[in-house]
């Protein structure tokens, strides 16, 4: 079993509902395990600000499944939730699930990007994150707990537990 965290994100119909969905079929995943949830946070939307505020949090899940199996998975919850890929990024969705870690393994592929690139510096990420793995360390050696002193929280909120 690989240790797999997941970051989730939504600002469009009714965000917290859609998390605690993608929770529940991140569980329903075969050979996969719900092992942890963070806390709901509010965070500001990256890129244009003329859209509603994003619901972040991140999961861990513990699966038998290959980095790209599991990305088929989170794609698949995506479309079931009305995810519509228009190549707006940083754009309003409905959800979000990004592969933010998987193990130590490093994958770096048209498809898939592991760690996920923008993981360091992102509060919406590693604030969660810290929440369910204060002791996590990084594929580059890297601490968590001390990346996230350096990471402001751009008006981060944690809205429940």
């Amino acid at each position: 079993m690989s240790q797999v965290y997941v970051g989730l994100g939504s600002n469009l119909a009714d965000p917290e509902k859609q998390l605690n969905q993608a929770f529940e079929c991140l569980a329903a995943i075969p050979d996969t395990e719900l092992v942890a949830r963070s806390s709901l946070y509010l965070s500001l939307p990256m890129g244009s600000q003329e859209q509603p505020n994003y619901v972040n949090a991140v999961a861990l899940i513990e699966s038998k499944l290959t980095p790209q199996q599991v990305l088929a998975h989170t794609q698949q919850i995506e479309n079931q939730q009305g995810r519509i890929r228009k190549g707006n990024r940083w754009g309003p969705r409905t959800l979000d699930l990004d592969i933010l870690l998987y193990g130590q393994v490093v994958i770096h592929s048209e498809q898939l990007t592991i760690p996920h690139y923008g993981m360091k510096t992102r509060e919406f990420v590693l604030y969660p994150l810290f929440e369910i793995a204060p002791n996590l360390i990084l594929p580059s050696g890297e601490k968590l707990s001390e990346l996230i002193k350096s990471c402001p929280l751009n008006g981060l909120q944690k809205l429940c537990g």
